[in-house]
């Protein structure tokens, strides 16, 4: 039982460890990038939360 704990947790930190030795710092127009498109996915799921609310109190007073 214990081997089988230790051994997925070794597996588990030489596969992240694989993990960042593979991804990179991003540039900072690749930085403003993510966090324009996030701050307009994030504005449009607020927006169709709002609509949906107004018609919600619409139908039902």
């Amino acid at each position: 039982m214990v081997l089988k704990v230790v051994t997925s947790l070794k597996s588990f930190v030489l596969e992240c460890r694989r993990v960042l030795t593979v991804t990179k710092k991003p540039t900072k127009d690749e930085l403003v990038s993510i966090v324009k498109v996030a701050g307009i996915g994030i504005g449009l799921i607020g927006l169709i939360g709002f609509v949906l609310n107004m018609i919600n109190r619409i139908i039902f007073p």
